[in-house]
């Protein structure tokens, strides 16, 4: 591979890199709101012992987890990205030598 194309490689990933860094501050936000919500209306649930305030409840958690699940995927994405990146610049070193 030449280092022309390793590099181009290398610029892509990090502007993807980028753009999932700034995505995953945001879907962390979201969560740690979502994750706050769910907890106060756990409390509530508990507090009232009525149905509604029990799926209410349900339903804010269910939300907190599709987030937490899409934060995981979004950090697992990062790593490869980052790894990709390495092997990237592994390439780019070993060949300039």
């Amino acid at each position: 591979m030449s280092n022309h194309t390793v590099e181009r490689r290398l610029f892509e990933i990090a502007r993807r890199l980028r753009s999932a860094q700034e995505e995953l501050a945001v879907v962390e936000e979201q969560f740690e709101a979502l994750n706050d919500a769910a907890e106060d209306l756990r409390l509530r649930s508990l507090v009232s012992e009525t149905p509604l305030a029990h799926r209410e409840y349900t339903e804010a958690a269910r939300h907190a987890a599709a987030m937490d699940r899409s934060r995981s995927t979004l950090v697992a994405s990062i790593a490869e990205m980052r790894r990709s990146q390495d092997e990237l610049l592994d390439k780019l070193v070993f060949t300039a030598e």
